[in-house]
């Protein structure tokens, strides 16, 4: 939903924006096509490798007197608002986040993000440092390690899954993306030769890990909370979510400016909100999801920050 996603900004030529989740640099490629002079696009990624990665058109988006500036951050997202200070922008007509692990994570057997490649346990988006998906498959206790299967892959057997995986890291140290795939299969078996159910409750143990390794909904929490006090009147905020956590986090605070979607009123009834939303659930075309399956669990929301005074939306 690259297009839909742009569109949404109402991007201004000389407006400065930032693009949370460069990832392979092609938000950001659009965005920068919209500028001219006066405007400024910030980029965040904590992967290096995003950048190493990015068009060569993101890489020369400074050239020419005319050029928009383009900057670079490498730096988790939680981190906008710091950065934003260190760099002197207190406000921005746009902020941008694509959640969805991108292409180059899943897709490099080394990341270990995937169960289709065998690979080190790792999955953390900044390899510079923290723990890695085996430090927790192998370290938490069986109680914290179901919560967090609970929690971040909703798998209602979260339990029992737990207590076979601990039993089998207690045979040997589970290590790499296959060892834990046997763990969670009961017996060792070719990628090829699983079956949907199984499919489903790996890619759902996977998502667990790769949250808690990477704390995304606590970043999630903080980026929006920054975004907030970074727009500018009338400055939008058009985020992509691809799973039912960080989509609720999102839907609660774009239409009540909390994470918890608390409704607050004024003396007369009336709803208080910094919001005014723009794209409630936009999701991707049947055409778009043939030419990419990746695109089925996408959601594009989009709200356009109130001005001072003007969050009053009515009983």
């Amino acid at each position: 939903m690259l297009r839909e996603t742009i569109e949404s900004l109402n991007i201004r030529p000389d407006g400065t924006y930032v693009d949370v989740t460069f990832g392979g640099g092609g938000h950001s490629g659009a965005v920068l096509s919209r500028l001219g002079k006066g405007g400024r696009l910030f980029a965040f990624d904590r992967d290096i490798d995003a950048y190493a990665n990015a068009p060569e058109v993101i890489r020369q988006a400074q050239d020419g007197a005319d050029a928009p500036v383009f900057t670079f951050v490498h730096s988790d997202f939680r981190y906008l608002s710091q950065w934003m200070d260190f760099y002197g922008v207190d406000k921005a007509d746009g902020v941008l986040a694509d959640l969805g692990v991108s292409f180059h994570h899943f897709d490099t057997a080394e990341r270990g993000f995937s169960f289709r490649f065998e690979g080190p346990l790792d999955m953390r988006m900044n390899r510079n440092g923290g723990k890695t998906a085996a430090d927790i498959v192998n370290t938490y206790a069986e109680e914290d390690f179901a919560r967090v299967l609970y929690m971040y892959g909703e798998l209602k057997q979260s339990r029992p899954l737990a207590k076979r995986i601990v039993r089998k890291r207690e045979q040997s140290p589970i290590l790499t993306t296959e060892e834990l795939v046997e763990a969670v299969v009961g017996k060792k078996v070719a990628i090829e030769n699983l079956n949907t159910l199984q499919k489903k409750e790996l890619t759902l143990v996977f998502q667990a890990l790769r949250i808690e390794v990477n704390d995304e909904l606590g970043a999630l929490r903080d980026m929006l909370e920054a975004a907030l006090q970074l727009l500018a009147p009338s400055g939008r905020l058009a985020v992509l979510t691809y799973h039912s956590l960080e989509d609720r986090l999102v839907k609660n605070f774009m239409r009540s400016g909390n994470m918890e979607g608390k409704i607050e009123k004024d003396f007369y009834g009336n709803i208080r909100t910094p919001f005014h939303l723009i794209e409630k659930g936009l999701t991707a075309s049947e055409e778009e999801v043939a030419n990419n399956p990746r695109a089925r669990s996408a959601k594009l929301r989009v709200a356009e920050k109130l001005g001072a005074g003007t969050g009053i939306t009515g009983k």
